[in-house]
């Protein structure tokens, strides 16, 4: 007994103070007071005491009394002392707008003037004020002395030089293809030597292979007439035979002239002697046969010899600066060539491996091919190795430009300062002279520089931001996005990111990450405002690259333009490669323009194009990462986030299409006449879309309630309830349930003004009626209207507003279909529903009109009509006429009707 009483009176404790703590925080009392937490842990503590007083002590209704009289002296002294606080906040509320124009202007100067806070009253080049010593001695480090220093100390170090790899390819296959030639050439001239070189010398093989024809001929003729010498009986010998020896040679041949020239004697020839004493010693040691056979050969041999002396005059004539030569090439031994191909290929690695430099003189490079040569290739080849290495070697050596600005560096962080001495005393500058660089530096050591705030530039500066702040609010009017104030404090953060990364020193700023953001959030007329108002602040404010300034602008633009019409994060994601591509683009080509891409810059410059296009890039996925908590936090509807909350997966739409499904198929009838006006006048379609979806989401909480979920079963408002005021209530309740759900599964607040809106505050006119009938057979009840109306608020917005209708008037075209299929009709869907329909639907959106439901919505009179004509329509498609087909019989013959 006793724990039952216990129970009822914390039951009623707990309402009380639920009572007060909803009426203080509904006032906006409680939660917004400074010692608001202080008076609720007074509550708390109130509460846990009087329940330990009920517990130890009897539970005498009168001690439950003076515990509750206890109470209100404290709920009252919370709600005096917070209405101080109270007052000040809604203050604050009524001039919240003023309020944010001034934190934006305060800030943005702030940020971006932040150079003009600690400025000096003393300038290099300015007039001193007055004359002033040195307060006490001091060795003080002459910065431009030392820069100068290690500037010259950079520049004096030597450049550090790496091989070139696609030079050596270059160069071994450019020595390949020529070796490749001088083998085709010597394959053609066929072996050498041709013959054992014990019978023949070489010396005599290369004469017998290259002689004249003349010589050859003199030579056969010389052989033969010793042969025949021999034969004859001795001293038998006359002048006629030994005229016969002469060789014989005519300057033309018979056909050409009958005249013969005289005969030409080679016996003083040496090669020639000595060819036809090794040709007639032959024939001692062998026979004739062996020696006619030799003679063949040699022919062969001439013949091979001439056609590759024509290949190589060819080879000539197509590439002029060919380096074979006919005596130099087709002399050497097959044994020579061989080496001097290995010799070659040696020599070309080691010198390719020291290193050929620019400018190298070319006498140079001959003396030290002349040195390897001696080494690698045979002695009669080294004029020909020579001419092929001295043809391909070119310089293989290029700048390691990073390696010699790390040398440079190091080698100027060697430089010790210079330092100064200043002694005591010692006049730094005098009264009206001017102040140079190194005045400065030693007025800055004695900390004789007084600086101070430039108040006059930050003013300056205050007044163009306020400038382009009023831009950007006339802009603000005249979109269709009505901005909220925590729209406005996120676009003053998104805005503020940017030049408070410059402020820290970060070139890669969030350009990309603005204007993604704030085109994905308020759309791109908004986005490129904020993005084009901001370069030219920033352009006279910093002192930064332009070529950065530039860039980053681009990817803002691009992001601010493209960002609201993607519905998917795959498409932010390859519009972050996009904004990426865009900035390096831009930075590479403002440098090209200016001319710094030229030189021995250029590596520098593409490093920084690279470097602005992967901070594009990381910024935009950043801004990726940050869009849905930005979204919750501000309470934002972006076309992506609506698809989502479209999605018939979430649990609110699974649970709506589960336990209301005749709802749930009204929801979707009635988001389709919705989306199809909405697209015809231009309104949000996606947030028509999702709002309609979540907006009778409240009738889950009675589906019964509710006749569409009733599926042909009893009507309870018939059969349980019977009281109009009751059922009245239900009705009402699920826009209030629909709202706690709405709130309870975080729903974006443009998603939750569908829920209340969709009804406005429309008459429930069925249980109105019978109420009015009610009040007709009993005179002792009254009929209120407010108490058969929607709390409301009415539609304020198009969207909403498109909504009411096509809720009101879906139930309709579905009662039309119905009657338009009843038995004993048929009438042509064309010709009398359609008018039907379209009547029936202007009387509606008539009724709705003139109720006032549709004041704040933004729609138009004009648009009624055309909205009307839009249901229709897609009524008609999905209510379309159908072929009649003929009834059959169980057997499948066909009924006569």
């Amino acid at each position: 007994m006793k724990m039952q009483q216990f129970l009822q009176f914390l039951n009623q404790q707990l309402t009380h103070w639920r009572r007060q703590y909803t009426t203080l925080r509904r006032k906006g009392k409680l939660m917004r007071s400074p010692k608001g937490k202080t008076h609720r842990r007074e509550l708390l503590r109130t509460m846990l005491k009087n329940i330990f007083l009920f517990l130890s002590k009897t539970n005498d209704k009168s001690e439950r009394r003076k515990q509750e009289r206890a109470l209100k002296p404290k709920a009252k002294s919370v709600k005096t002392q917070s209405s101080i606080y109270a007052v000040g906040l809604d203050w604050a509320y009524q001039q919240r707008y003023s309020v944010i124009l001034a934190i934006a202007i305060v800030s943005l100067t702030g940020v971006i003037g932040n150079k003009l806070y600690n400025q000096t009253q003393l300038q290099v080049g300015n007039p001193a004020p007055q004359t002033i010593t040195a307060p006490y001695t001091a060795s003080i480090e002459n910065q431009k002395k030392t820069e100068a220093k290690r500037k010259a100390v950079s520049k004096s170090s030597l450049q550090v030089l790496m091989l070139d790899a696609r030079m050596n390819e270059e160069i071994n296959k450019n020595l390949q293809q020529l070796l490749d030639d001088g083998n085709e050439i010597r394959a053609v001239a066929g072996a050498f030597p041709f013959f054992d070189s014990v019978v023949l010398s070489i010396s005599t093989q290369l004469y017998l292979r290259s002689c004249p024809e003349s010589e050859w001929q003199a030579l056969l003729l010389t052989v033969e007439n010793s042969k025949n010498q021999q034969k004859k009986p001795k001293g038998q010998t006359t002048a006629s035979s030994n005229q016969e020896r002469q060789p014989r040679t005519t300057a033309k041949s018979d056909s050409q002239s009958p005249k013969k020239t005289e005969p030409v004697d080679f016996s003083q020839n040496t090669d020639f002697t000595q060819a036809v004493a090794e040709l007639e010693s032959y024939r001692l040691t062998t026979s004739e046969k062996n020696l006619s056979l030799l003679i063949a050969l040699i022919s062969q041999a001439r013949q091979r010899y001439t056609q590759a002396t024509a290949k190589l005059l060819q080879l000539e004539t197509v590439n002029p600066e060919a380096v074979y030569e006919e005596s130099l090439l087709l002399d050497l031994l097959d044994v020579e060539w061989e080496k001097t191909q290995t010799g070659i290929h040696q020599i070309t690695e080691r010198i390719l491996a020291q290193g050929i430099p620019q400018g190298l003189p070319k006498n140079i490079l001959q003396d030290a091919v002349s040195l390897q040569l001696q080494t690698f290739v045979p002695e009669n080849a080294e004029t020909l190795a020579k001419n092929v290495l001295l043809a391909v070697l070119k310089p293989n050596l290029q700048n390691d430009e990073e390696q010699t600005r790390e040398n440079a560096q190091k080698a100027a962080a060697g430089v010790p300062p210079v330092m100064e001495k200043v002694r005591s005393g010692e006049v730094i500058v005098k009264k009206g002279a001017q102040i140079t660089a190194w005045n400065f530096e030693v007025l800055e050591h004695y900390h004789l520089i007084r600086r101070e705030i430039k108040w006059q530039e930050l003013l300056k500066l205050g007044g163009v931001i306020a400038i382009a702040i009023s831009i950007f609010v006339w802009v603000e009017r005249h979109i269709d996005y009505e901005l909220r104030q925590r729209d406005r404090l996120l676009v003053l953060l998104l805005t503020l990111s940017v030049p408070g990364a410059i402020a820290v020193g970060l070139p890669y700023t969030t350009w990309s990450a603005l204007g993604l953001l704030l085109g994905s959030f308020y759309g791109s007329t908004l986005a490129l405002t904020v993005v084009g108002l901001l370069l030219p602040i920033l352009g006279i404010s910093l002192e930064m690259s332009k070529a950065a300034l530039l860039a980053g602008f681009g990817g803002g633009l691009l992001g601010s333009y493209i960002a609201q019409r993607l519905r998917s994060r795959e498409e932010l994601a390859l519009l972050g490669v996009a904004i990426a591509l865009t900035q390096g683009g831009i930075y590479l080509v403002v440098k090209i323009l200016i001319g710094q891409a030229f030189g021995s810059t250029w590596y520098i410059v593409l490093q920084e194009a690279g470097l602005f296009a992967l901070s594009g890039l990381g910024w935009s996925i950043v801004a990726l990462g940050l869009s849905p908590y930005l979204e919750k936090v501000f309470d934002l509807v972006t076309p992506i986030r609506l698809a989502e909350l479209a999605n018939p997966n979430r649990p609110l739409l699974k649970r709506l299409a589960t336990e209301t499904p005749g709802t749930f198929q009204h929801t979707l009838l009635v988001a389709t006449l919705a989306e199809a006006a909405a697209k015809e006048l231009g309104c949000n379609v996606e947030l028509v879309r999702a709002g309609t979806l979540y907006h009778d989401i409240g009738k889950m909480h009675d589906p019964l309630g509710f006749i569409e979920n009733q599926m042909g079963g009893p009507n309870k408002h018939d059969t349980e309830i019977k009281d109009p005021w009751k059922s009245a209530e239900i009705i009402k309740k699920h826009v209030t349930e629909g709202l706690v759900m709405a709130r309870k599964h975080l729903l974006p607040t443009a998603i939750q003004a569908f829920i209340p809106e969709h009804q406005g505050t429309m008459l429930i006119a069925y249980f109105h009626h019978q109420a009015q009938q009610m009040a007709q057979e009993d005179p002792s009840l009254i009929v209120d209207d407010a108490d058969f109306r929607y709390d409301g608020p009415i539609p304020q917005s198009r969207e909403t507003g498109i909504v009411m209708l096509a809720d009101s008037c879906e139930a309709a075209l579905r009662s039309l279909q119905v009657s338009a299929k009843s038995p004993g009709k048929n009438p042509s869907l064309k010709d009398v529903s359609t008018e039907q329909a379209l009547t029936m639907l202007n009387n509606i959106l008539r009724a709705k009109w003139q109720d006032n439901q549709l004041v704040d919505s933004g729609l138009t009179r004009e648009e009624m009509s055309q909205i009307a004509e839009i249901f229709v329509e897609v009524w008609q498609q999905f209510h379309h006429k159908r072929i009649a087909y003929p009834k059959f019989k169980a057997g499948g013959a066909a009924l006569n009707s």
